[in-house]
């Protein structure tokens, strides 16, 4: 059965950590043309600045973060948004005593996260 709902208790139970990284990621869902996917970067990780071929839309449920987005640099909390267009770099530094956490939309679907997840777990 598929499944369509997701809680925040069960993408961090079903979210593998990347040690090097100090990140739980959690690929949740990966439909026709977009995909969802849950992080958590624990104080001190990192948020590499990066760049990939998919649209990204992510919106921060915890925690504090200064962000990098193109030339655009803020720093965010809870509640805040941020679109990262193909091709264009971004990432984060994890400010403070508390846990990031944000959840991803990726269009077109990313077929390399999950890879990325198997070899780094």
């Amino acid at each position: 059965m598929a499944k369509y709902i997701f809680s925040a208790a069960e993408a961090e139970a079903n979210s593998d950590f990347i040690r090097d990284r100090k990140n739980h990621t959690a690929l949740l869902v990966t439909g026709e043309s977009c995909q969802l996917v849950w992080a958590k970067f624990e104080p001190g990780g990192t948020y590499q600045l990066h760049s990939h071929p998919h649209e990204q839309m992510s919106v921060m449920v915890s925690g504090r973060m200064r962000l990098k987005v193109g030339d655009e640099v803020r720093d965010i909390g809870p509640g805040d948004m941020w679109y990262a267009p193909a091709n264009v770099q971004h990432g984060g530094e994890i400010l403070g005593e508390e846990p990031v956490v944000f959840i991803d939309v990726y269009a077109p679907p990313a077929e390399w996260i999950a890879q990325w997840i198997e070899e780094n777990r």
